[in-house]
């Protein structure tokens, strides 16, 4: 076992062809200390906190179906930073500002209820040390997730926090520590981030699984050119850089690694590697266009094929990213391509980020991370639409079935002769009612994120309710 020397310290920058290129899962917010204007955004006068970003859509948005998109947005630009639940048409449902970034914003199941998750904490380019939150569907905290053990609490990075059936959290975490890097071209004393997986006990902290990177793969198998100035405790050489962990059909591990170009299967009980695909150590013969680079969000599919999100940047390597099927056949060790979903114009390459997302009838969700689109495709490849930010990035799009009902109030102002309601996080309102000095009003149809209601003449004590489609009231409350 390698020795841990935890650091946080920030990730080298890549020089190359006189371009400063950010490694792995850079923020835009770390390229640029200059604060820039925000970019296109919703205002509420119900809510004049919240400034969430306009969304643009290309194509037919899918139906409302019950399903949410779950976003993070971020950047120097980004009107929002935070959790952010937007509809088929991209508007907000619910809006959750934070004081730094949010990443890996999701909707997952613990305990056999629908939970949304996300990351916040300290981070440099493209390393986090921090931890998981874990709300449930009225929006309040049911646990908080992070490292145990030797590694010490707090250093959870943001690239993964997934549960698992078990009651457990999958998370990575980035530690520094010494290093032979002779091998690569740097210096015999030198530093490198040692890649941790540790599987954590959502209910007691207790770490009941860990993995690491240098005890398993050789360092030569790094895709990073080591540049001067790079590989040292204040700038340790990022070889590895993970950045996804799912568990595979039959309980193992699938671990994809940015910067050897590889996705690895590994034992979860002793942590062997069962087999490695892509990169200088593929067991795999990878037949035509199944080669990917710097890929993120390897998972395995119900019907066995194995997906991921192909970056082919940062620095370059193909033309543009893909959302990428793969047929493994583990007995011949041969990769074949199924489908690669391609991007509706020829030069969106996601230099970091991105997410390949199946859901249950066969519709993928591909988020192209640092590009901040988001799109949707036929399970052929076909694409449905396409949908950007205004302004700023985003690590990952995750679409699922989301019912959400806060404990908190609504809110309604009163502007002239208008009361304008709305409901952070309610995804059941159908229709809001104004009551005014005890007679209700007919009642208006919800209109986005916030609904305006006209005030009768005369009208003194006001009251908002909201209904459901079965007109049923649900929230209620009194006009600011």
């Amino acid at each position: 076992m390698t020795m841990h020397v935890l650091s946080r310290r920030r990730a080298p920058l890549l020089v190359a062809a006189g371009l400063l290129l950010l490694p792995a899962c850079s923020t835009s917010e770390a390229a640029d200390e200059e604060a820039s204007e925000p970019g296109p955004h919703w205002t509420f006068v119900s809510r004049p906190d919240l400034t969430p970003p306009k969304v643009t859509v290309t194509g037919t948005p899918r139906a409302e179906d019950g399903t949410v998109l779950a976003l993070g947005p971020k950047g120097d630009d980004a009107p929002h930073t935070g959790p952010l639940l937007v509809d088929a048409a991209g508007e907000p449902l619910w809006v959750h500002p934070t004081e730094g970034s949010a990443f890996d914003v999701r909707i997952q199941e613990y305990q056999g209820e629908p939970v949304l998750t996300w990351w916040e904490g300290e981070q440099e380019i493209g390393v986090g040390w921090g931890e998981f939150h874990i709300v449930d569907t009225s929006y309040e905290e049911v646990a908080t997730v992070t490292t145990g053990g030797d590694v010490g609490s707090g250093q959870a990075d943001f690239h993964e926090g997934r549960l698992t059936p078990e009651g457990t959290m999958l998370i990575p975490a980035y530690v520094a520590e010494p290093a032979d890097l002779t091998s690569v071209g740097g210096p015999e004393d030198g530093w490198v981030y040692d890649n941790l997986i540790q599987e954590v006990d959502v209910a007691t902290g207790e770490v009941v699984f860990e993995w690491s990177a240098r005890d398993h793969v050789p360092l030569e198998e790094t895709a990073s050119e080591f540049e001067e100035g790079e590989g040292t405790e204040e700038d340790p050489f990022d070889w590895f850089h993970v950045n996804s962990m799912s568990v595979d059909a039959d309980g193992s591990l699938l671990v994809s690694a940015r910067n050897t170009w590889a996705v690895y299967d590994l034992d979860r009980t002793t942590g062997e590697v069962l087999w490695t695909l892509g990169g200088e150590g593929s067991d795999f013969a990878m037949g035509p266009g199944t080669e990917f680079a710097w890929q993120h969000d390897a998972e395995r599919q119900p019907d066995g094929t194995l997906t991921l999100f192909d970056n082919q940047s940062e620095p370059d390597v193909g033309p543009v990213s893909r959302g990428l099927r793969l047929a493994l056949d583990e007995t011949a060790r041969t990769a074949t391509l199924v489908t690669e979903y391609l991007p509706p114009d020829d030069d969106r390459l996601a230099g970091s980020q991105g997410s390949f997302q199946q859901l249950p009838d066969g519709t993928v969700v591909v988020g192209w991370g640092s590009r901040s689109f988001w799109s949707e495709f036929a399970p052929d490849g076909t694409l449905r639409y396409d949908a950007a930010l205004g302004s700023g990035d985003n690590y990952r799009a995750d679409r699922a079935p989301w019912t959400g009902r806060p404990t908190t109030d609504p809110d309604a102002v009163r502007d002239g002769d208008t009361v304008f309601a709305s409901w952070n996080g309610a995804t059941e309102v159908a229709a809001w009612r104004l009551v005014a000095d005890g007679v209700e009003a007919d009642p208006v149809p919800r209109d986005g994120f916030e609904t305006e209601l006209p005030v009768p003449e005369g009208a003194d004590e006001l009251r908002v309710e909201a209904l459901d489609d079965a007109g049923e009231v649900i929230g209620a409350a009194e006009v600011g």
